[in-house]
C-alpha cells in the first residue's frame, strides 16, 4: 500500500543543467506530450508524494527557467555544470532545506518515469529502513535514486569520475531495490532518434 499524502521531508531534485551535446540543442525544451520534456517531468513529480521540487539549471538556464517558472517550481543554478552530473547533484542537495529527510534524483531527460513509480520508491524508503532506494526494471537499475540525508557529506566527497554509483558500492548493505514494471526508469533521451521514439 502506498502513502498517498505529501512527504514534506522528501525532496525531488531534477537535473536540468546539461549541455545536450549529443542532441545538438536544449532537449529540456523539446515538445513532449502537451508541453516540454522539463515540464512533463515536473508534472509527473508534482503529482507524487515527493512534490517538493528543486530543479538544477546550468546550460541554457534562462530559457529553461521560463518553463520552470510556469510550474511555480523552485530552481537553482549550478555554476560548475560543465563538470558533469555529479556537480548538479551536489548543487541540488546544497539548495534544498537543511532539515530534509531524503532526496530523489531525477535526470532531466527521463520524462517517462511515472508518478506511481516515484510513490513506490518513497514507500520503500518509509518501510524498508534502508537509506538508498533504487528502482529496478528487468534486473536493471534506473531512476529516481532515493538518497537518505545521512549521505549528504558522502556525496560532497565522491569523485566525479565515479558518480553516485559509489554510494551503492560502498554502502551495499543499505541498498533496497524496488522492482517495477516501468521501463521509463531506464530510458533517457540523448539523441533526436531517441526523442522521436518516445514522443
Amino acid at each position: 500500500m502506498l502513502y498517498l499524502f505529501t512527504m514534506h521531508g522528501i525532496w525531488s531534485i531534477i537535473l536540468a543543467a546539461g549541455e545536450s551535446r549529443r542532441m545538438g540543442f536544449p532537449k529540456m525544451l523539446l515538445p513532449f506530450g502537451d508541453t516540454t520534456i522539463i515540464e512533463t517531468i515536473i508534472h509527473n513529480v508534482s503529482q507524487s508524494v515527493a512534490n517538493d521540487i528543486m530543479v538544477v539549471l546550468g546550460a541554457e538556464k534562462e530559457a529553461i527557467a521560463v518553463k520552470v517558472k510556469k510550474t511555480n517550481t523552485r530552481y537553482c543554478f549550478n555554476e560548475t555544470y560543465k563538470d558533469g552530473m555529479l556537480s548538479s547533484v551536489k548543487c541540488g542537495f546544497n539548495n534544498i532545506p537543511f532539515d530534509f529527510s531524503a532526496a530523489l534524483i531525477f535526470p532531466g531527460d527521463q520524462p517517462m518515469i511515472t508518478t506511481m513509480t516515484i510513490n513506490k520508491v518513497v514507500n520503500a524508503f518509509l518501510f524498508s529502513g534502508k537509506g538508498l532506494i533504487i528502482p529496478v526494471h528487468k534486473n536493471k537499475h534506473g531512476h529516481p535514486l532515493l538518497i537518505d540525508r545521512k549521505y549528504k557529506n558522502e556525496i560532497e566527497n565522491i569523485s566525479p569520475s565515479i558518480g553516485l554509483q559509489a554510494l551503492a558500492d560502498r554502502f551495499s548493505n543499505d541498498v533496497f531495490e524496488v522492482k517495477t514494471d516501468d521501463p521509463g526508469i531506464l530510458k533517457d533521451i540523448d539523441t533526436y532518434e531517441e526523442y522521436l521514439q518516445w514522443n
